[in-house]
């Protein structure tokens, strides 16, 4: 037994050499023996969950055809051409490869429509909109296993290349070395398998001669990932619901047969899958049959750069290269397909090299191919017949043949063709081999087996040239046909608008550019001079304004602009630049514009160089004919702002075709404050059903949406396992029985609502759902509503419950009182709470209520951050309880707010104490209507300044300081320990005294006061002047200064407007309202604004007409018309 162990531990020795090394010096079965030893280790390792040693081990078992299959997997996906490359001059994959953006959970529907419209779309989306994942971690991303994988892709995206790395990645012993082996199989080979039926064991060993030796039964031992690149160019039926189950590896079939039982698991099933596709052939594979849908979205913008450094290895020349793809939307656009960044850099580098630097750089799509398509034809001729000199007579028969089978494959949607698609169209198949820089050639020679030649252009945008190159030079040439140049050319735009999915779009672009002077210049000599004349640029230019005005579908009508833009007119988009460039509130109310027009404004937002986050209806017209003329722009946003529109149901059922839509990016979405109703809502809610829809807020306050509304809400939430975070329903009418639909809503552990604003009757409905279903509900607002403490009560056993998840509850005037309170610091006292914002802003819990929270903030467990006690009827013994609180524990207290309460200066000298303590972590401190006065402003300002503090903003806003007390919190603003940010004193009884006072303290301190507001007080001119005098100061840092109804004539409008003049100053904010500038002030004012340095934002000079509002609406003080609903009981 002792000697057997030995052996056996010998075994495992990591100098020991591997079994398949010993095979001809070792008996065979002896071999055997040890194996099954290796693989009873193997076992017990993976059973101890030791995966790193189990994969070491299981390294070691492989057989020597595993190390020869890998090393020439390596020595194949370790270089790649780019057009044509010398034998032996092919580039190093790890020198130029460039990361992807491929992001996780694609769509499962299919999109039809042309790729360059689908690259268009996605260049508008954000990127935090999704998952991002690396290539290698395709197989990693879930926590659930994943055992196959379809990843989507437009042609020349990437797709094969990602292949390329994965595979070479994992040869080099570099990533995923838990695999054993991978075997590409690609579907364009797959196509050439001659035999009827054959075996997966005979299909591997014929694609993969090195591994003969591999039995059937190593199936079970080893981990195999199989990877079936070009799914749209199968030519297999792919019959999953008819072909024949079949489990033996060893079981002759049709390859269809052998490659539907591979992805559905019936063979091998532990094998791990990666199918990839373009998007439109990608629904071939039933959904069932996929765990991960991924798409490669090409190169995002900092890849593009990146490739163009990699690529070009003069530094300042791919600097201009850069530089001028920017400046042209349409060539950057397309920069996210990597083929076409190649494409750019093979005629930009040459262009902008000093020997043709006369040459005009190319600025479209159409210019870019045709001195691409030059370049390459020159360089075929040197490379292949050793010429300098191009034979014209040869090369126009090539571009004539390869530019017929182009035209011929494209309209029957071919990518890859084969010898026979060759024949047809007179090529000679050893001519389109050496032609490599426009048709590539895939033949594998390592097979053993001439299976035949696949041919493919090196990206559809250069089939689709070369179709559209073929179909110019046809019509020009085409003595037959007697109508013009022109005619024909409209004959083709009306082809293309008659496709439905655009498959003819880039095609059109560039049969348009290839009708210009200027391109067939550049190919007068592959062009015959005997072709009638095709100068009809005008009469082509003015038949597509007239299609636009057709009011075409979106889609279409951009295209159109593109075509505009290859034919360099650009009138109808100047018309419409300068609405958007006003950048004003409703900048096209009143405006009047054509149907042309508007597709043109379309055009211009979405082709912007800024990218589509958030959309604001209001910044162009609030209305219904706004908001559908420009749904292309909030489809392509981020987040859609369509409050205050005068919006109606018309609106919901086009915003629920967004939602319905695959290419939708909506995920924010308000339609506050519109009369939508709950018919609009029902429309709105058809889209929300949709699996597509990605919404994640809905803000529908003060909607006039009732019960019904709420019903058929809460249907579409449940019948589709929602992105929706946060719905605001506030100052509607649900009425108690939707309340309780939506509360059956929370139940759902599919819910993944994690804020809801919405009042109830609702508080024992609430409550027994959020207890029922450990809910994503983070935030609950059930401001202005009338639960009472009974209700209050009921929410506080919910707090109680260690799975409630609340950290937010907003109770704003709902009849609260010191019952209510105490059960609240109960529940909170009871559970160590998620709680860390808590608003019970007008109610009344008194002093002794307030007691019962301050016993909660000494609570080390206590989580709270913000408590918000506005109106509260809390007077000097409440102040004293929650400073004892706040100071007896080093709380997590960050904002306070006691506003609009009694507690005197002896209750604020209290909270002084506090604020000197340095363990006091306040940040917001708001005393608003407190009755405070000089002495309060001393407590106030000796703690701030004994304490380098980290209060940032206080609020003193109606209170008595007077200028005494203004003095002394002047003499805090000098100290640079200070740090308050904010500082309000509307309403203080603060003169010229008071002025003077602030403005020495912050000249002389570069302060980080950066907002003021002086509102109702009277610090008249001479106060104004030294203010002006500060913000002429470099080192000044406010950004907004209020000076609302403060007794300003037109001596101060001056020295403010020479302030502002004078410095390009910081403040961006000047509310001069409710004073006397006088005619000379305000046209002073106004002709600052003129001025390109002004860097004011917003200015409100509004005069003194009436007796000014005592109680001008302020943002810190909570109003009578919060975002309210229904009051119920």
């Amino acid at each position: 037994m002792k000697e057997d162990l030995k052996i056996f531990k010998s075994l495992l020795s990591s100098d020991y050499p591997s079994c398949s090394e010993r095979e001809e010096d070792d008996d065979k079965d002896l071999c055997r023996v040890k194996e099954m030893f290796l693989k009873i280790t193997l076992n017990v390792l993976r059973k101890m969950n030791q995966t790193e040693l189990a994969n070491t081990l299981q390294t070691k078992l492989a057989p020597l055809c595993m190390k020869k299959h890998k090393s020439k997997l390596k020595e194949k996906s370790q270089r790649m051409n780019e057009g044509i490359s010398a034998h032996g001059s092919s580039t190093l994959v790890n020198e130029i490869y460039t990361d992807l953006y491929i992001t996780e959970g694609g769509s499962e529907d299919i999109n039809n429509e042309h790729e360059v419209r689908q690259i268009e779309t996605a260049s508008r989306r954000s990127e935090t909109q999704e998952t991002q994942i690396k290539c290698n971690d395709i197989f990693k991303v879930q926590n659930k296993p994943i055992r196959s994988v379809l990843t989507k892709g437009v042609a020349g995206i990437g797709k094969t290349v990602s292949v390329q790395k994965f595979i070479l990645d994992w040869a080099e012993g570099k990533e995923n070395q838990d695999l054993h082996f991978i075997f590409p199989l690609p579907f364009r080979e797959l196509n050439l398998i001659k035999q009827k039926n054959i075996s997966l064991m005979d299909l591997l060993h014929q694609f993969f001669t090195d591994t003969k030796e591999l039995r059937s039964t190593d199936f079970d031992d080893y981990k195999v990932v199989f990877i079936f690149d070009g799914l749209d160019e199968c030519r297999l039926p792919l019959d999953f619901s008819k072909n024949q189950s079949l489990s033996d590896v060893t079981e002759p079939a049709s390859v269809d047969v052998l490659l539907t039982n591979l992805i559905k698991g019936n063979l091998l099933p532990s094998a791990l899958i990666w199918i990839t596709s373009r998007p439109a052939a990608a629904n071939q594979i039933p959904p069932e049959c996929v765990d991960l849908i991924t798409d490669v979205r090409g190169f995002n913008d900092p890849q593009k750069d990146e490739y163009f450094r990699k690529r070009i290895n003069d530094e300042s020349l791919a600097n201009r290269i850069i530089t001028h793809m920017k400046s042209s939307r349409s060539l950057y656009i397309m920069c996210h397909i990597p083929v076409f960044c190649w494409i750019s850099a093979t005629v930009l580098q040459r262009m902008l090299s000093e020997a043709e630097s006369q040459a005009q750089i190319p600025k479209t799509l159409t210019q870019m191919f045709t001195h691409f398509l030059m370049f390459q034809t020159k360089l075929k001729s040197q490379k292949y017949d050793g010429k300098c000199e191009v034979d014209l007579q040869q090369a126009r028969k090539s571009l004539e043949s390869l530019g017929k089978l182009a035209f011929q494959q494209l309209e029957k949607g071919n990518l890859i063709f084969y010898e026979d698609d060759l024949r047809e169209c007179d090529i000679d198949v050893r001519e389109a081999s050496v032609y490599s820089g426009v048709c590539t050639q895939i033949f594998r020679e390592e097979f053993g087996l001439n299976l035949g030649k696949v041919f493919s252009f090196v990206h559809l945008s250069v089939q689709e040239f070369l179709a559209a190159l073929f179909k110019f030079l046809f019509l020009i040439q085409d003595k037959d046909n007697k109508s013009s140049v022109s005619d024909l050319l409209k004959s083709e735009v009306d082809k293309a608008l008659q496709s439905e999915n655009g498959h003819l779009d880039l095609y059109l672009r560039f049969l348009l550019g290839l009708s210009l002077k200027s391109s067939q210049t550049i190919l007068r000599d592959l062009m015959t001079q005997t072709g009638r004349s095709s100068d009809s640029k005008q009469e082509i230019v003015e038949y597509i304004k007239m299609k636009i005005r057709e009011n075409l579908s979106p889609e279409k009508s951009i295209n159109l602009f593109h075509c505009l833009n290859e034919l360099n007119d650009h009138s109808l988009v100047q018309e419409v630049q300068s609405y958007v460039n006003r950048g004003d509130e409703s900048s096209l109310s009143g405006v009047s514009l054509s149907s042309a027009q508007w597709s043109a404004l379309v055009f211009v937002l979405l082709n912007s160089d800024e990218k589509l986050d958030e959309f604001n209806l209001r910044s162009y017209d609030r209305s219904d004919e706004c908001l559908l003329r420009l749904l292309p722009v909030i489809k392509a946003s981020r987040k859609a702002d369509l409050s205050r529109c005068n919006l109606t149901e018309k609106s919901c059922s086009a915003l629920a075709s967004v939602l319905r839509s695959n290419s939708s990016s909506l995920t924010e979405l308000n339609l506050s404050n519109n009369n939508l109703q709950d018919s609009g809502v029902k429309l709105l809610s058809d889209g929300l059903k949709n699996t597509n829809c990605k919404l994640q807020i809905l803000h529908l306050f003060n909607c006039s949406i009732g019960s019904e509304g709420c019903v058929a809400l809460t249907s579409a939430l449940r019948s589709n396992p929602s992105h929706l975070t946060e719905l605001n329903l506030n100052n509607n009418n649900p009425g108690d029985s939707g309340v309780k639909q939506l509360s059956d809503l929370l139940k759902d552990p599919q819910c993944k609502l994690q804020k809801l604003h919405i009042g109830s009757e609702g508080c024992v409905a609430l409550t027994s759902a959020l207890r029922s279903n450990p809910s994503h509900l983070t935030e609950l607002n059930l401001n202005n509503n009338n639960p009472g403490d009974s209700g209050v009560k009921q929410l506080s056993d919910l707090l109680k419950d260690p799975q409630c998840k609340l950290q937010k509850l907003h109770l704003y005037n709902c009849s609260i009182g010191s019952e209510g309170c105490v059960a609240l610091t109960s529940a909170l006292r009871s559970n160590p709470s998620h709680l860390t914002e808590l608003n019970l802003d007008y109610n009344k819990p008194g002093d002794s209520g307030v007691k019962q929270l301050s016993d909660l903030l000494k609570d080390p467990q206590c989580k709270l951050q913000k408590l918000h006690l506005f109106n509260c009827s809390i007077g000097s013994e409440g102040c004293v309880a929650l400073t004892a609180a706040l100071r007896s524990n080093p709380s997590h207290l960050t904002e306070l707010n006691l506003s609009d309460n009694n507690p005197g200066d002896s209750g604020v000298k209290q909270l002084s104490d506090l604020l000197k303590d340095p363990q006091c972590k306040l940040q917001k401190l708001h005393l608003f209507n407190c009755s405070i006065g000089s002495e309060g402003c001393v407590a106030l300002t000796s703690a701030l300044r004994s304490n380098p503090s980290h209060l940032t903003e206080l609020n003193l806003n109606y209170n008595n300081p007077g200028d005494s007390g203004v003095k002394q919190l002047s003499d805090l603003l000098k100290d640079p320990q200070c740090k308050l940010q904010k500082l309000h004193l509307s309403g203080c009884s603060i003169g010229s005294e008071g002025c003077v006072a602030l403005t020495s303290a912050l000249r002389s301190n570069p302060s980080h006061l950066t907002e003021l507001n002086l509102n109702n007080n009277n610090p008249g001119d001479s106060g104004v002047k030294q203010l002006s005098d500060l913000l002429k100061d470099p080192q000044c840092k406010l950004q907004k200064l209020h000076l609302y109804n403060c007794s300003i004539g037109s001596e101060g409008c001056v020295a403010l407007t020479s302030a502002l003049r004078s410095n390009p100053s910081h403040l961006t904010e000047l509310n001069l309202n409710y004073n006397n500038p006088g005619d000379s002030g305000v046209k002073q004012l106004s002709d600052l604004l003129k001025d390109p340095q002004c860097k004011l934002q917003k200015l409100q000079i509004e005069p003194q007409k009436d007796k000014p509002r005592k109680d001008e609406p302020r943002k810190d003080e909570p109003r009578k018309d919060e975002p309210s609903n229904c009051v119920l009981s």
